[in-house]
């Protein structure tokens, strides 16, 4: 049996208990002396994990600071940060004496140490970030790696609300290769700190701010083995006011405006001319601040539904018009009225807006044109019978006059007749205006009703916004 010396068994005790890499020693009080150190007894063991033991795990602590909000994409569906990244981890065994070696940290080049491989599992695109070649080196074995990372990350948007909208986004950090058992994940920092931080160095005052932060350790369960990961989770809120000022406030302007276009007479033509022309400008309002509204394919925002439903009364009451003024000018060409529709507009619906009946009076002028009609053939039957009898009809001087007289009341009655007709028209046309009078009533009470609701909501939901930050 070969003989083993006492000094062997004791290095080799060492080595089991502070892994490959011993304590450094320093020949002059100069960072050229670590370096020549570190490149003798770390350097060439870069291809390896930094562990006593291949089945001990490596841990990684991560930590953030955001520095910038860049945006939030609706349509791709991804969120843009800016942020300082921090990675610790521990060389096993590898120490040396800040008095000996002269300094406590030295930056060293990443090419020369191992680097663990720690990705964000929500990047959505390549990786712009500026290149940091150096890392900190601790005189305890503590390595820390800081370096700036934009990020575009994947975030499921829902922009209901919007303007008023708050998102939640996550980054998930962890290991691309290596399995929980090679490097197990550690949050750096409490969220809070993070949270308080970030607030403070926070150089963009963008259209979204961070309200909230939160963070938690995560293992991803997979078949072939788990990795360990620690997600942070990003709380949003978009500032409204840009889009309160460019698109709410003159959107309720002109809503406003057609409302009270409704107090000019229906059967006005000056009423169609300004409605039609109100549409116009809408429309080009719409067209203009397009490119402010979302764009996304599984939700629609509320506030597209409140200019679509405003865009949609606005048709309907400058439809309403024309057809008011069509029963006005042209209802004695029209058929008369259905019954159910007679029923459900005059009857039902006058009542449901407040609209008092119309009552029918009955003209007794034209029982007098038929009596005077009945007179004037009897005249002209008995003068004829006279005349046939050569009876001789000296006409009476006040006779004369009585049949100018009738004559004159029949020409004035076939004018009244004809002026009551022209302006009250016939029952028909009556009850076609009507209809249209009861429409109109009902089109303003809606939309009366709609912009309450819209305003109620839109100010409940700003109120809920702020309360939440709060």
């Amino acid at each position: 049996m070969v003989g083993v010396k006492p000094a062997e068994i004791v290095l080799l005790c060492f080595l089991l208990l502070h892994g490959l890499v011993a304590a450094l020693n320093c020949t002059d009080h100069s960072p050229e002396s670590l370096v020549r150190a570190l490149e003798k007894e770390l350097f060439p063991k870069k291809l390896v994990r930094p562990v006593k033991n291949h089945l001990d795990s490596v841990n990684v602590s991560v930590s953030i600071t955001v520095l910038g909000i860049l945006g939030l994409d609706e349509k791709a569906q991804t969120m843009t940060t800016f942020i300082w990244q921090y990675l610790l981890w521990d060389i096993a065994g590898l120490s040396w004496d800040e008095k000996e070696c002269g300094i406590k940290r030295v930056s060293i080049p990443r090419e020369n140490l191992w680097i663990p491989d720690i990705y964000i599992s929500e990047f959505m695109e390549e990786d712009h970030s500026p290149e940091t070649p150096y890392v900190y080196l601790y005189n305890s074995g503590l390595v820390l790696d800081d370096k700036p990372v934009r990020v575009t990350s994947s975030c499921r948007l829902v922009i209901y609300t919007f303007p008023f909208d708050i998102q939640n986004c996550t980054l998930t950090f962890g290991s691309y290769l290596h399995y929980d058992s090679d490097i197990r994940m550690i949050p750096g920092s409490m969220a809070e700190d993070i949270l308080r931080e970030s607030r403070e160095v926070m150089e963009t005052s963008g259209e979204w701010e961070l309200i909230d932060f939160k963070l938690a350790p995560h293992v991803l369960i997979l078949a072939e083995g788990n990795y360990s990961e620690v997600k942070y989770f990003f709380t949003l809120r978009r500032r409204p006011m840009l889009y309160v000022v460019n698109l709410l406030i003159p959107s309720c302007f002109l809503i406003t405006v057609d409302l009270f276009s409704f107090l000019l007479p229906p059967q006005s033509v000056d009423r169609s001319s300004f409605k039609m022309t109100l549409i116009l400008g809408y429309t080009v309002f719409l067209l203009i601040m397009n490119d402010l509204l979302p764009v996304t394919g599984e939700t629609t925002p509320l506030m597209n539904v409140f200019f679509s439903i405003s865009l949609a009364l606005m048709v309907a009451s400058l439809l309403e018009t024309i057809f008011i003024t069509n029963v006005q000018f042209s209802s004695s060409h029209y058929s008369a009225v259905p019954q159910w529709l007679s029923v459900l507009v005059l009857q039902y619906l006058a009542v449901l807006v407040c609209l008092p009946p119309v009552k029918r009076h009955n003209r007794v002028t034209l029982s007098l044109n038929k009596e005077l009609a009945i007179d004037n053939s009897s005249n002209i039957t008995n003068s004829s019978v006279k005349q046939l009898h050569g009876i001789s009809t000296v006409p009476h001087p006040q006779q004369a006059v009585l049949d100018e007289l009738r004559k004159l009341s029949k020409d004035l009655i076939a004018i009244r007749l004809h002026v009551d007709n022209h302006f009250q028209g016939t029952s028909s046309s009556q009850e076609w205006y009507m209809i249209g009078i009861v429409i109109d009533r009902l089109l303003f009470s809606l939309y009366i009703i709609f912009i309450l609701i819209s305003f109620v909501t839109i100010i409940c939901i700003w109120i809920w916004n702020d309360k939440f930050v709060a």
